[in-house]
């Protein structure tokens, strides 16, 4: 396992981070199982875990504290807020009022007297950034949050963060979570320079777009389709169904990536989390398995290291800067909806 440094705190993290969304819930209930996927990702090396309040309202919470129990120490501990938790219209959001008793709800369920990387899970517009990290500030100086990040934000609301804590001394971000794979490459055309000019951390969740670059989707053969699984969800049938000309693509291109992984003697898998570590904008890339096996299938990418020519091969199937379908971004500005084209 390779580590880097959480922005410019000098704090070292693994290449690798366990991320916890797939725990708990209707993904998977069993917390003794749980409980071991995450002591085996700390056996092989992984220092780095992730969580968030909203993963099945909680309980991935309680199951990493339950995991890491007499190992906390050895641990970079993050979570994130902003969510909802509760039908209260003020249990959510990015406010003093709610960051003051979420952040005591996260440290219980966690089992700890402090999180190492509290992250604002999304923009919130109706919320002055200057309110968000005065409130975060606060928690620093009492010793609950150790630093703050924030998640999918645009470059313009990276740099508003960076001036907002500059000009009012507060507590600056070192760390952005981001979406962003060999099929989600739109970051690199402002968010990851953006973040490097400012010496922040960018962290990777869904290497594997998703589950398309799990090996399993392959033009030729049957693949998983939107009534199964995560594609049930309607929200989730945009970036699945191949009837959509933009997951047609998608597909095309993940059949390349395979025969190019292939090629080289690796999983898909390999080449996928191995070229977002690959970046040198990112810090780490987030693993989320649900299972033992998923764990075992994505350890190995830790110590891959891409060459150029594979590198440029990946260019040629999917361009630099570009998303075949752009659903795939997790977060849409809101400037850009039809309404505010409109007008």
């Amino acid at each position: 396992m390779k580590y880097r440094s959480l922005g410019d705190t000098g704090v070292q993290v693994s290449t690798l981070c366990l991320g916890t969304m797939m725990f708990g819930g209707v993904n998977n209930p069993d917390h003794d199982d749980c409980v071991s996927i995450i002591g085996a990702a700390l056996d092989a090396g992984i220092n780095f875990v992730d969580t968030a309040d909203v993963y099945s309202q909680g309980e991935s919470e309680e199951i990493v504290g339950k995991a890491l129990k007499g190992r906390r120490d050895e641990i970079i501990l993050a979570t994130k807020f902003q969510g909802a938790m509760g039908e209260e219209r003020n249990q959510r959001g990015a406010s003093r009022r709610w960051i003051v008793a979420e952040v005591e709800n996260s440290l219980r369920r966690l089992g700890t007297d402090h999180i190492d990387l509290y992250q604002l899970h999304r923009p919130n517009p109706d919320t002055n950034i200057e309110e968000t990290l005065a409130a975060l500030t606060d928690l620093v100086r009492q010793g609950k949050i150790l630093y703050v990040g924030h998640s999918a934000f645009q470059a313009s609301q990276i740099v508003e963060a960076q001036w907002a804590a500059r000009d009012r001394l507060l507590v600056r971000p070192v760390s952005e979570q981001l979406s962003y794979s060999l099929l989600v490459r739109t970051p690199e055309i402002d968010v990851l320079p953006t973040a490097l000019r400012h010496r922040m951390s960018v962290i990777c969740y869904s290497p594997l777009a998703g589950g398309w670059l799990s090996g399993k989707w392959r033009k030729g053969v049957d693949t998983p389709t939107p009534s199964a699984g995560r594609g049930a969800n309607g929200l989730f049938r945009k970036r699945y169904d191949l009837d959509d000309a933009a997951n047609a693509g998608k597909l095309d291109a993940a059949d390349a990536l395979a025969s190019l992984a292939e090629d080289n003697g690796l999983s898909l898998v390999e080449l996928a989390i191995a070229f977002v570590v690959n970046h040198p904008g990112v810090t780490s890339a987030i693993i989320g398995p649900r299972t033992m096996e998923q764990l075992t299938t994505q350890l190995p990418a830790a110590d891959i290291t891409l060459s150029a020519e594979v590198l440029d091969r990946i260019d040629q199937i999917v361009a630099p800067g570009t998303t075949p379908n752009p659903f795939d971004s997790a977060y849409v500005n809101p400037a850009l909806t039809p309404g505010s084209l409109r007008r």
